[in-house]
């Protein structure tokens, strides 16, 4: 897939903000290591700090999802994820615009590779299945340093923003597809690629269900089903999380989901949610809990934000 072109209407006086944010991008992901480290947890304490409308739908989220938590243990969670955000925004300029030595440079240990190369095998494409974690672009980076890699995203607001991220992913993933375009994912994965996906987050989309999602109903969208009926893909649960003390990160590649896709698109649904469901109880503080991920709501149920 090409890069963008570049055009001179992004070089427009309304667009000069954005190129003030991605310079100040650019000039983060250049810091070393241990300034980057430091950096992010500075942010993070100062977003902790912050009274915001993303700490109560931190937590709400929280209270939902984990009752079993008295109220010091449910502050707790909120405070270590608040602080993950600080890391969350370095951790983007990294993957974004680090220097591929630099990512090469980053510890990581990838487990389950081989489930990848068993689909491949039998010529399948594969779907990899994750969470939105704070870490995501990053370590959407790093595997793709063992594996080509495509993914779907949803376009940004800013002009500027779009071109230059785009072009920065596009930099190691083979391929980006728009949320929309289910007929160039399709046709990737029936030539056996391998696809980047996340599906939890409430998109208010027409083609979702209501699902659990730690015992809650929560509007998911039902494309995993869809994309693997559709071009026959293996569907592989992808989990990364941050390892203490700057030890890097750990990837895994999970066993590919048996008999899926099935013939009941809500069970197929569930199944999605309950895998992710567990990727987030191994690393709580650092799923993106400041998402409403239950703004839709069943009739009849009381708005929870």
């Amino acid at each position: 897939m090409p890069r963008p072109a570049f055009t001179r209407s992004l070089l427009a006086p309304r667009h000069w903000p954005a190129w003030m944010g991605v310079a100040a991008i650019w000039l983060i992901a250049q810091l070393p290591p241990r300034a980057l480290a430091w950096l992010g947890r500075r942010l993070g304490a100062l977003v902790s700090r912050m009274p915001s409308a993303r700490r109560q739908i931190a937590q709400a989220n929280i209270a939902l999802c984990f009752p079993a938590l008295d109220a010091a243990a449910r502050a707790a969670l909120v405070d270590a994820n608040l602080r993950d955000i600080g890391m969350m925004l370095v951790e983007f300029a990294l993957g974004w615009m680090g220097r591929d030595q630099r990512i090469a440079d980053v510890p990581t240990r990838i487990e389950g590779l081989e489930h990848l190369e068993a689909a491949r095998a039998q010529g399948r494409g594969v779907l990899l299945v994750g969470g939105h974690f704070s870490h995501l672009e990053l370590c959407a980076r790093l595997v793709s340093q063992r594996i080509r890699i495509a993914g779907m995203y949803r376009r940004m607001d800013s002009t500027v923003f779009e071109w230059v991220v785009l072009r920065a992913r596009l930099h190691y993933a083979s391929a980006m597809f728009d949320k929309d375009d289910i007929r160039g994912t399709v046709k990737y994965l029936r030539s056996g690629g391998t696809l980047w996906y996340a599906p939890d987050q409430d998109m208010r989309s027409k083609d979702s269900v209501f699902v659990p999602f730690f015992g809650v109903p929560a509007a998911t969208i039902t494309a995993t089903h869809h994309l693997a009926r559709l071009s026959g893909a293996t569907v592989v649960p992808f989990f990364h999380r941050r390892l203490p003390d700057g030890q890097g990160y750990a990837l895994r590649l999970g066993a590919p989901l048996e008999a899926f896709p099935g013939a009941d698109v809500l069970a197929d649904t569930a199944r999605i949610n309950a895998c992710i469901e567990q990727m987030v109880r191994e690393a709580p503080e650092q799923y993106l809990w400041v998402h409403k991920r239950f703004k839709t709501r069943p009739a009849g149920e009381p708005a929870i934000y």
